[in-house]
């Protein structure tokens, strides 16, 4: 995989490109955004999207997706979830039959509750694919910083590709025959990270965070098992590493959301403006509608929705939460 298409022009995308650059591929990114295209092609930064990270001047960047991935082996997929069909169905006609893709969002659709991979097979059911998850803030990984994820297929060899093409002294890879479990663990962690968020904005304790964590990962084996996961998928990097990554640092963008919340503030306030992308937002009341198709209880999730989506207050939910029937851990 010498030549890779980056599809998508933020952080995570962007950092990708840095990733690829690093493992001796030459990657061209696709951004949607004119000002990010030029940044990179003419500055070699994304002052936009991943600020104070110096590009190598062979990563470029354009407009148009024909161009993208014209000559590409692979195509790394790193566009915010719920824009993900779109994305697919305007690259289709231009990814060359048999050329893989990378699921690199974190996310399940609204409406259809279908994973990344799922998308890609209803939308290109041709296409050979491969998960990336675990615990990775863009900017750590452009920074060189040392970085361990998964990549998750049914199909070995192609996960070995992708771990070959972007493996760096410093960005480690392992291998996974678990795509559903490492989509599963990347989605509903950001749900739970602003759970946890929450807790510290509303001063609640590190007691609070840390059964929160405990049973939130709880509630994420549930649904990833209902979904056909393996359980023991949701103890390594695509599940408890993430999950404990993104419930305890101010990297964090559905963190920070939840800290604003415990404090009171309203959530068109704190979205109002941004640029990048809360997945939790969409995520949870996709989460929780999947549950509820599979007859699994998440009741941390179904807090978070109510939270964002149904009027819910940070003190009744609480509540709600600690007088659950006792049971068995």
């Amino acid at each position: 995989m010498e030549r890779l298409a980056i599809i998508g022009g933020g952080a995570w995308g962007t950092a990708l490109a840095v990733v690829a650059h690093r493992g001796g591929s030459v990657p061209l990114l696709w951004a949607r955004d004119g000002d990010v295209v030029e940044a990179i092609n003419n500055r070699h930064e994304n002052p936009i999207f991943l600020p104070d990270i110096r590009l190598d001047p062979e990563i470029t960047a354009t407009l148009d997706l024909e161009v993208a991935l014209a000559g590409a082996e692979a195509a790394v997929l790193a566009v915010p979830a719920q824009f993900l069909r779109g994305v697919l169905e305007r690259l289709g006609p231009y990814l060359p039959p048999g050329v893989p893709v990378l699921h690199c969002a974190k996310g399940i659709e609204t409406g259809s509750l279908k994973t990344m991979s799922e998308i890609a097979a209803e939308t290109m059911p041709d296409t050979p694919s491969a998960v990336l998850s675990g615990p990775s803030f863009a900017v750590e990984v452009a920074r060189d910083l040392p970085t361990a994820v998964a990549i998750a297929s049914r199909d070995a060899s192609l996960a070995r590709a992708f771990m070959t093409a972007l493996a760096s002294s410093r960005f480690r890879p392992y291998l996974s025959g678990d795509p559903i479990g490492a989509e599963i663990g990347g989605a509903v962690k950001n749900v739970l990270a602003i759970a946890c968020g929450v807790v510290a904005g509303r001063d609640l304790g590190d007691n609070a965070r840390a059964a929160l964590i405990t049973r939130g990962l709880a509630e994420m084996v549930r649904l990833g098992v209902a979904k056909g996961g393996c359980a023991e998928t949701f103890n390594g990097l695509s599940g408890l590493g993430d999950l404990v990554l993104s419930c305890s640092a101010a990297q964090s963008r559905n963190y920070m959301l939840g800290v604003a919340l415990g404090r009171g503030e309203s959530i068109g306030g704190v979205l109002r403006g941004r640029r990048s992308v809360v997945e939790g937002v969409a995520t949870a009341p996709a989460v929780t509608a999947l549950a509820a198709r599979l007859g699994i209880e998440m009741p941390i999730s179904e807090a978070v929705d109510a939270l964002l989506h149904r009027g819910g207050s940070v003190d009744e939910l609480v509540d709600l939460l600690m007088r659950r029937p006792y049971r068995s851990e």
